[in-house]
């Protein structure tokens, strides 16, 4: 098909004058033509189509524009017939659209939901204007102004299964669904998040400073009811070698985690009022579900009760234990535990072991669980890995590991018949580092806790992760100890300037 040089206007029409038409002798570009393939004036195909038409001029609607494939400059007679290159007098600039656009710009392109060729029509648009009122032209500065003008909400790039997608994950269901960790419309540091801790943080005379409050020493006395024995007598006066057994620890901490909520009312009641999110570690967890509503005091005792005499069970059906690890930039920890899992295989026969982690407490310090061998092997053998130091923990099992399989359907069971109410505001599961979901299956997610790794690290940077200049919430640590005030101020120093501890 025949070509003729087209004036390119703005908002995508060429007009073509008929009588222009006739004196080129081109016959297949008739008003009656629903699309012609013809040439600009910047050396572009164009494709276009008829819109409206008068008595000497018919106006075409572009359809498609792009670089012609010939790379041979070409001199096209402009309104006045004067010769053009493309540049406007003296203007060192020709149109961006005959490149390609560089990968950089593509890129920010994607994320920005915009297409090429909208990115592209803008620029001839914004070039042409600037030529017709001969400005001179840097495209690298105009390329970013335009870039940053058509910018739009960013696409989310694709996960995969490690963390840390598990945070962007988070932070797209959290757009989707509109439940921000955060009450929006509300400065975070009139807001407050509560946390609460997990096995280990015992300590004989826990509860001591709790008595003064009537409502604190009335849940001690409804649980001791419940569990069959007097924990506030074991809270209070040990030994210890008793307080650390599993089926004594983990109720004596949620309980004395609850009845520090009395203390937290009387000395910090706009703290209360205005809380956004909680979580609790590993068995801190049920004391958070009751904090925020999910289960109620008496259920949470019952459950508590059945899922340490459980675990108790399981610890007691093969030896087994966790060690803290503490790690440098050079550290292998993967190797250390494909290492320590071949030994246990290998050298003590046995055929399925375990050796995972187990906890994720912050980037530097792991927990590791697993069989007595595999624990073994890694504390005498972490210089090798580049493991900094190591600590061995006073708990009876290796935790969230498939050793406590036999542990999740006794409480699955217990739970089954229980009431599970809607949380008040954002608590969040140690299984998933998300948010708990109105439809969540509570009984098989608390389950699953018993087996899978703690993800207290990644819940951490979900709550605290926020824009440079935005305030951080108020974080209180409810219950015996300071260890998850340690965790945080290891992840996030900023939110930790605003932590506080409620002493029991």
């Amino acid at each position: 098909m025949k070509r003729v040089t087209l004036q390119l206007q703005r908002k995508g029409l060429l007009h073509i004058d008929l009588d222009l038409i006739k004196s080129n002798q081109i016959s297949a570009l008739s008003h009656k033509e629903s699309a012609i393939l013809c040439e600009t004036d910047q050396g572009k195909t164009a494709k276009c189509s008829v819109s409206q038409q008068t008595s000497n001029k018919c106006s075409y609607k572009l359809l498609q524009l792009k670089p012609c494939k010939t790379n041979s400059k070409r001199n096209f007679s402009s309104n006045n017939g004067s010769a053009s290159d493309g540049t406007s007098d003296g203007s060192n600039t020709e149109n961006v659209v005959q490149q390609k656009l560089p990968r950089r710009v593509l890129k920010r392109l994607h994320k920005q939901g915009v297409s090429e060729e909208q990115f592209i029509s803008k620029l001839n648009s914004t070039f042409e204007n600037m030529k017709e009122q001969r400005k001179s032209i840097d495209k690298k500065d105009k390329l970013e102004d335009l870039l940053k003008s058509m910018s739009t909400e960013p696409r989310y790039l694709s996960e995969t299964d490690n963390f840390p997608s598990d945070l962007e994950r988070h932070r797209q269901w959290e757009k989707q669904k509109k439940l921000a960790s955060i009450a929006p419309k509300k400065s975070p540091s009139q807001t407050s998040v509560i946390l609460f801790p997990g096995q280990g943080s015992q300590v004989v005379g826990m509860g001591k400073k709790l008595l003064p409050f009537p409502r604190a020493h009335d849940l001690y006395e409804e649980a001791s009811s419940l569990l069959g024995f007097d924990l506030l007598k074991i809270c209070l006066n040990g030994p210890k070698s008793e307080l650390d057994k599993t089926k004594y620890c983990q109720p004596a901490v949620v309980i004395t985690s609850l009845a520090a909520i009395e203390k937290f009312k009387e000395e910090h009641p706009q703290a209360l009022e205005s809380c956004v999110a909680t979580a609790g570690f590993s068995v801190g967890e049920f004391a958070a579900l009751v904090f925020c509503g999910v289960l109620s005091f008496p259920d949470a005792v019952k459950l508590v009760k059945v899922r340490a005499e459980a675990m108790q069970k399981a610890s007691e059906m093969v030896a087994s234990g966790m060690l803290s690890v503490f790690l440098a930039h050079d550290s292998n920890l993967s190797l250390a535990i494909k290492t320590a899992k071949d030994y246990c295989q290998e050298r003590r026969g046995i055929e399925n072991p375990v050796c995972v982690v187990a906890n994720y407490l912050f980037p530097e310090c792991k927990v590791i669980a697993g069989h007595e061998e595999a624990i073994e092997f890694l504390s005498t053998n972490a210089k090798e890995f580049g493991i900094l130091r190591t600590k061995r923990l006073a708990v009876s099992g290796a935790f969230h590991t498939n050793l406590m399989e036999s542990a999740v359907q006794p409480l699955q069971r217990a739970l089954a018949g229980m009431k599970i109410g809607s949380p008040k505001f954002t608590v969040y599961s140690n299984v998933t580092n998300a948010p708990y979901h109105l439809k969540t299956n509570f009984a098989h997610m608390l389950g699953q806790q018993l087996v899978k790794p703690v993800k207290w690290e990644q819940i951490m940077h979900n709550i605290y992760s926020r824009d440079k200049g935005v305030e951080f919430p108020n974080t209180y640590e409810i219950g015996p100890g300071r260890q998850m005030g340690t965790f945080l101020k290891q992840v996030n120093l900023q939110a930790h300037k605003q932590y506080h501890n409620v002493e029991v």
